[in-house]
């Protein structure tokens, strides 16, 4: 279990995020499209797990928006916005805030990848969403670097998770 604050208050996660150098958990998360979608069928690019307590939140907003600008960049890697967020919801954010290539992925079904990586908020206001986190795995699916973010409200490190996927 990892605590966290809300405005300065403390708040706790189910358990603590994959350590570095493990494999990633796979997951099932449920796409725009109500498709499900799997780690697998990313293949063997980089990834860029940005985990967000709502899309419908100004920093969360703002971490979206960044990695969609960062990640048009970086050849061979694909960002995954996990949510709570509907994907309807999702997918409005998307079109209105003009978000081309990070792929966005709720726990609509399936409430495993809160619980795997160790960021479902147990207590407080926010009990049942997902923590403000990033973690980047490499082709393989190894996590080269993790950042749960202390401060709900504070945006994660995008230069270190930047540096993370470009070096892995």
């Amino acid at each position: 279990m990892a605590q966290i604050t809300l405005k300065g208050n403390p708040i706790h996660t189910v358990g603590d995020l994959p350590a570095v150098g493990s494999t990633a958990p796979d997951f099932i998360l449920t796409a725009r499209d109500l498709t499900d979608r799997t780690l697998a069928e990313f293949g063997d690019k980089k990834k860029v797990l940005n985990i967000t307590p709502s899309l419908d939140t100004r920093v969360c907003a703002a971490s979206a928006k960044r990695f969609d600008t960062e990640a048009a960049k970086l050849p061979d890697t694909v960002v995954i916005n996990v949510s709570c967020d509907l994907p309807f919801a999702q997918a409005r954010f998307c079109d209105n805030e003009q978000i081309e290539t990070v792929i966005t992925l709720s726990q609509l079904r399936n409430r495993e990848f809160g619980k795997n990586y160790g960021v479902e908020i147990t207590d407080g206001p926010m009990a049942g969403l997902l923590a403000r986190a990033v973690v980047v795995l490499d082709r393989d699916n190894r996590i080269v670097y993790t950042e749960l973010v202390p401060e709900i409200g504070q945006e994660p490190s995008y230069d270190a998770a930047l540096e993370a996927i470009q070096s892995a």
